[in-house]
């Protein structure tokens, strides 16, 4: 078996927003395991109070997991930043295969108690800068599919779901997340003809993340939780499939893995046993 076939991201070069931590962090360890080159666009520079890691501590995750790392100290929200971030992956590693816009902001405060700073910053964060590294990194993969290499978009966001309830519940923070799953759809069909591959992923249920212990619930909420394990798991396949055949999708981390023949979802648990985990945001039960 070539190492082609064991390790298929094996000299592939990601880029992604955010990734100093959570989600980001396990999905990028999960490409470096097989060998690949990593740009990390973070801001945290400096240990954050409540909040672990920078983009220092990443790195060195990445690296030791077998990964190449490209530290990018930059705001996805700067358009100078994030285009230097793109112009250096391709001078440092020759060019991008895979796009990862992980970074995001939450507030899920109503419409009358959110600020519009908080308001403009998860406009900025989640959907301009999605939206951003997508369209700055396009030329870079479509030089990749031409080279047969298999490029992926995939952006951290929900289905599409109209159902009232979920605008209404936080409606600054759906407008912010649903405009990021807006690109993907858009972006999909826009490149379907250059073989580039756009799709977004989403978890069944929360993320044992420092975002869903201080901004979501607490210790309960973790404890009802899954690992990063699961959404890293699921990146993972999504982005080693074929780009032709997989594209303009809304993936749910669990589907992706049943899919793959994946039975066993108890060792993703924060707390082995059966109780009832929470749904996600932006799901019906």
């Amino acid at each position: 078996m070539t190492a082609a076939a064991t390790k298929p991201l094996a000299g592939k070069t990601m880029i992604m927003s955010g990734g100093s931590r959570g989600i980001g962090l396990e999905i990028a360890k999960r490409a470096a395991a097989d060998g690949a080159n990593i740009t990390l666009i973070a801001k945290t520079d400096t240990p954050h109070p409540k909040l672990p890691g920078t983009i220092h501590t990443a790195a060195a995750e990445l690296e030791e997991a077998g990964g190449t790392v490209l530290k990018h100290l930059g705001d996805v929200r700067i358009d100078d930043s994030v285009a230097e971030a793109v112009r250096l992956t391709v001078d440092r590693f020759g060019g991008i295969d895979i796009v990862v816009n992980n970074a995001s902001a939450i507030d899920l405060s109503p419409t009358d108690a959110i600020s519009m700073k908080k308001y403009d910053l998860m406009q900025d964060i989640n959907c301009r800068g999605s939206f951003l590294l997508s369209k700055l990194s396009i030329p870079a993969l479509r030089d990749s599919a031409k080279a047969g290499r298999n490029p992926h978009i995939l952006t951290l966001s929900p289905p599409l779901n109209l159902n009232p309830r979920w605008a209404g519940a936080s409606l600054a923070y759906t407008i912010a997340k649903y405009g990021m799953s807006l690109t993907t759809l858009g972006l999909a069909e826009e490149l379907k003809g250059d073989g580039i591959a756009v799709n977004s992923l989403w978890p069944r249920t929360t993320i044992a993340t420092a975002a869903v212990k201080n901004l979501l619930g607490g210790d309960d909420m973790v404890a009802n939780s899954r690992t990063p394990d699961i959404y890293a798991d699921a990146a993972y396949a999504v982005l080693t499939s074929p780009a032709a055949d997989t594209t303009g999708n809304f993936f749910i981390d669990d589907e992706v893995l049943a899919a793959q023949g994946v039975t066993d979802f108890d060792k993703y648990r924060v707390v082995p046993g059966d109780a009832e985990l929470q749904l996600d945001l932006f799901l019906d039960a």
